[in-house]
C-alpha cells in the first residue's frame, strides 16, 4: 500500500515563499524513513536536512510547489484565507502525485485546529479517490509527513538564499535572516528596506508585520 505524507514550510514568515510537498512511499518501507533519521524538519540541523533531502528525492515519488510572497499577497487581497490557499495547493499536489503512484492514503499536517475541517477544504478542489487523514502535528508523528516537511524546508531555504542573492545584486547587501517576524535580523531589515521597490515583491503585504511598518511610516510622514 502506498501512503503519502503532506506538509509545508514557511507558513509564518513575512518574507519569501511558502513551499509544499507531497511525498509517497510503500507503507512497508515507512520504517526505513525512521531508521534513516527522518524527523520533523524543525528538529533537524541544516546539514541533516540537506543530507536527507538528497536521499528522499532519489525515491522520485514526490511533488513540490512554491507559492511566492507576491502570489500570497494577491490571493489574500482577493479575500482567500490562508487555510483555503493551502488546501487548494495540497489538493492539486496530491492529484498530480496520484497520477504517478497509486496512493491508498494521504496523511496531511493540518493547519486547521479541527483537522476534519481541513479534509473538507481539500476535497472541495479535486475528486481524490483515496483516504485523507488530516492531523495536527502530523509532521512530528508520522515519518512520511516528516519526509515531506524536510523536502519543503530545504527547497524553501534554497529559495530564500536566491532572494538574498538577487537583492544583493540590486544593492541590498543585508542578511534578513529567516524571514520570520520573531527574527531580529528580519525586523531590522524591514525597518530599513520595507519601502524599497526591489524588496516589495518578496514581502507578504497582507501580513500584520508589514502593515505595522506601513502604518508607522504613514504616521511619521503625516507628522
Amino acid at each position: 500500500m502506498i501512503i503519502a505524507g503532506v506538509d509545508e514550510a514557511g507558513r509564518g514568515p513575512v518574507i519569501g515563499p511558502m513551499v509544499f510537498c507531497a511525498f509517497a512511499i510503500d507503507e512497508e518501507l515507512s520504517n526505513t524513513l525512521k531508521d534513516r533519521g527522518v524527523k520533523d524538519s524543525k528538529i533537524l540541523s541544516f546539514e541533516q536536512r540537506e543530507n536527507l533531502y538528497d536521499w528522499l528525492v532519489s525515491f522520485k515519488k514526490f511533488k513540490s510547489f512554491a507559492l511566492s510572497a507576491f502570489e500570497i499577497t494577491i490571493m489574500m487581497r482577493s479575500k482567500i484565507g490562508l487555510n483555503d490557499i493551502e488546501a487548494k495547493i495540497v489538493s492539486n499536489l496530491l492529484l498530480e502525485l496520484s497520477k504517478d503512484v497509486a496512493i491508498s492514503k494521504a496523511i496531511i499536517d493540518s493547519p486547521d485546529p479541527i483537522a476534519s475541517k481541513y479534509e473538507k477544504r481539500i476535497r472541495r478542489f479535486n475528486n481524490l479517490e483515496f483516504n485523507l487523514q488530516c492531523e495536527n502535528k502530523a509532521d512530528f508523528n508520522y515519518p512520511v509527513v516528516s519526509a515531506a516537511s524536510i523536502i519543503a524546508k530545504v527547497e524553501r531555504d534554497r529559495l530564500i538564499e536566491e532572494i538574498k542573492t538577487d537583492l544583493s545584486k540590486k544593492g541590498i547587501d543585508f542578511d534578513f535572516g529567516s524571514g520570520y517576524p520573531h527574527d531580529p535580523k528580519t525586523i531590522e531589515f524591514l525597518e530599513k528596506y520595507h519601502q524599497n521597490e526591489n524588496v516589495q515583491i518578496y514581502l507578504r503585504q497582507e501580513w500584520a508585520t508589514v502593515k505595522r511598518f506601513k502604518t508607522k511610516q504613514f504616521k511619521l510622514d503625516n507628522f
